[in-house]
């Protein structure tokens, strides 16, 4: 099965990596050629545009970082649908919105092609190694026609329903996500201006009901000050904002989540929209003047976990089939 890959960012030159190094027939396209160029000498192919990519590839990822993105991807003179046919999958592994997700979906099923919206969760640190998790929103028959291949980019790989459920999902996960980094911030800035050991924190919070994959992952980052998790204030933005729009068009007035979209707001008024999303500490430690530092922490998250093969996860008792 040839495999298209478009868009080679934090996450996507790592998802697209990690098909290249188990073999897949891998064809990549992206508006950085350097990067290009690098996957080009690993044994990748390259294409002129999306619509050859569709036309001679058998599944076509799209990995991008805004919905505006992935419609001028797809929808644009020689763009993916031109190239699509019968038969052909095309996998949007993009955080987006599970409405235009759909809406791109109706013209990809249009063109007599497949549509699943493959999110991917828990860090690039794990994309990079295979290790990280996928959902999969589609027809079933979809989900068991690639499930080799999303196997190959994750470990753990979950069937979320039909289209647009995984988006759905994903944007929440990332809310939940964001509410912990935000309160982690609060937590260690205000350990660090009553004296406490920033070590001493850190491991306290990790052996307590207080732990999460945020803090074993973000903290130690942002105690070493490098605060590089790989992802920016901008798409932590578009993430959440996704999330609270999902809340208010069902006519939810969410207490907590436009508090934490104004944040993000501030933070990418104060320090830039690519700033790493994890120094949103800075305005807590700009408040309380101090530096909130540990001794020994990594600078950026490696997956020490090694690779392993990936399954579907099965879900007892679910409903929606």
């Amino acid at each position: 099965m040839k495999v298209g890959f478009i868009g080679l960012g934090n996450a996507g030159s790592k998802l697209a990596g990690s098909l290249l190094r188990n073999g897949i027939d891998l064809t990549v396209i992206d508006l950085d050629k350097n990067l290009v160029s690098d996957f080009v000498k690993r044994g990748a192919k390259s294409e002129n545009s999306p619509k050859e990519m569709a036309e001679n590839c058998d599944v076509i990822i799209t990995c991008l970082p805004s919905p505006k993105a992935c419609s001028e991807v797809m929808e644009s003179t020689n763009g993916v649908l031109e190239g699509l046919s019968k038969g052909k999958i095309w996998l949007e592994m993009s955080t987006t919105d599970e409405a235009e997700i759909r809406r791109i979906g109706a013209l990809v099923k249009k063109a007599g092609a497949l549509a699943i919206d493959c999110p991917v969760s828990g860090g690039c640190h794990r994309a990079d190694t295979g290790n990280i998790s996928i959902f999969a929103g589609c027809t079933r028959e979809a989900f068991d026609m690639v499930l080799p291949i999303l196997t190959t980019m994750g470990r753990r790989v979950l069937h979320t329903g039909v289209l647009g459920t995984a988006s759905k999902l994903k944007v929440m996960t990332n809310y939940l996500a964001t509410v912990n980094l935000v309160s982690i911030a609060e937590a260690l800035t205000t350990m660090k201006s009553l004296g406490m050991d920033m070590n001493v924190t850190y491991e306290a919070i990790k052996a307590s009901s207080g732990n999460s994959f945020v803090h074993e992952t973000e903290s130690q980052v942002i105690l070493n000050g490098s605060r590089d998790i790989s992802f920016t204030m901008d798409l932590v933005s578009k993430d959440i904002g996704i999330f609270h729009e999902l809340a208010k068009r069902q006519g939810l007035d969410l207490e907590m989540a436009p508090l934490i979209v104004d944040i993000f707001k501030d933070g990418e008024k104060r320090y830039g929209p690519r700033e790493f999303s994890s120094n949103i500490i800075k305005r807590l430690e700009e408040m309380a003047n101090v530096e909130v530092l540990g001794a020994g922490f990594p600078p950026e998250m490696i997956d020490d976990e090694p690779e392993e093969a990936g399954y579907e996860v099965i879900i007892n008792g679910r409903q929606d089939y």
